[in-house]
């Protein structure tokens, strides 16, 4: 399976001009814990930045500045990592581990946004196969019984 096949497509993403009261607003309307930053590279949007709720309080709040001045850009996590659609579950996991993050901008083949996957994506997706597994595991029991009684 792809990270493309499971990644969340509807992203919400801000300029690196937007303000980080803009961010934050987004951020609680949607109900997500961040967004990725775009800048515009031939007609396609593309991944330059995410901006966390971590970062807000860290940044801003913690140090008292105005949210209402402060951009995106000023705060954002300038070295960005993305993944590929093509990509695998495991590289992204292996990715996200190495990096030390928990969101990964999903990206096509010339770089354009397409979607995000968060850990909590990857934790659900594998709780969910785990419990495939275990039910294979009943059934199998289950079988030889019938089979073998």
């Amino acid at each position: 399976m792809t990270i493309g096949a499971i990644c969340n497509r509807e992203v919400i993403t801000v300029r690196r001009d937007s303000t980080v009261l803009h961010a934050a607003t987004l951020m609680r309307q949607y109900h997500v814990g961040d967004v990725v930053v775009i800048e515009d590279h031939k007609g396609k949007s593309v991944p330059v930045g995410v901006v966390t709720d971590r970062d807000i309080v860290i940044e801003l709040v913690a140090t008292e500045l105005d949210c209402r001045v402060i951009t995106t850009g000023d705060i954002m996590a300038a070295n960005i990592t993305v993944i590929k659609e093509s990509a695998g579950i495991f590289e992204a996991i292996q990715l996200m581990t190495t990096k030390g993050i928990r969101r990964l901008p999903v990206v096509d083949s010339s770089d354009g946004l397409l979607g995000i996957v968060t850990l909590d994506d990857l934790l659900l997706l594998l709780a969910k196969e785990f419990g495939a597994l275990t039910k294979l595991i009943s059934r199998e029991q289950k079988n030889e019984t019938n089979k073998r009684p």
